[in-house]
């Protein structure tokens, strides 16, 4: 598995499901479906996915705070 950073290349929005595709070794695309499928449920998906795109560092900022 990868560190979670959201990649420069491949995000959409924010590069969240981007990001958790790439940690969970699937697809984008299946990523955001399961998202979308998420929203047909009660709960904060929304705010769950903002407070990810806050807290993931950005790919190349990742990278530059590497030891």
């Amino acid at each position: 598995m990868t560190a979670l950073a959201r990649p420069t290349n491949g995000r959409m929005l924010g590069g969240v499901c981007a990001a958790l595709a790439r940690r969970f070794g699937t697809s984008a695309t299946t990523m955001r479906v399961i998202f979308v499928l998420s929203c047909l449920l009660p709960g904060p998906q929304f705010l769950l996915y903002i407070a990810l795109w806050i807290l993931f560092p950005s790919e190349d900022k990742a990278s530059r705070a590497a030891w």
